[in-house]
């Protein structure tokens, strides 16, 4: 079972920018997405990308500030949210799926993005 780690998180200011990152072995041959699940309130998907650095789907919520890349050399996907707002405050998870055709069966524990206003 490959273990998908998310690191990065931590405390920054509105208006902020912030990068976290997903690591795992084999990550290359996997579509990966990023999901934030804020206190109160369901998980909800952000942006993915596919094995070859192109993403599909975008939540509105963060278009035009998040970015999301990958580095398939070091088996690592990145996430740059800029211009952070109060409201982006969540957990952040790390998912992995092996096509676009397949369900997410791989997550990682989770990153805490807290902005403060």
């Amino acid at each position: 079972q490959v273990q998908l780690v998310e690191s990065g998180g931590g405390l920054v200011q509105a208006g902020g920018s912030l990068r976290i990152s997903c690591a795992a072995s084999g990550l290359i041959n996997y579509v990966v997405g990023w999901f934030r699940q804020a206190p109160g309130k369901e998980r909800e998907f952000v942006v993915d990308i596919n094995q070859y650095g192109f993403s599909t789907k975008e939540a509105d919520s963060v278009k035009g500030r998040f970015t999301i890349s990958r580095d398939n050399a070091k088996n690592t996907v990145f996430l740059e949210m800029n211009s952070l707002k109060a409201e982006d405050t969540a957990v952040y998870f790390c998912a992995a799926r092996r096509s676009w055709e397949t369900q997410y069966d791989l997550w990682g524990q989770g990153t805490q993005v807290t902005v403060s206003s």
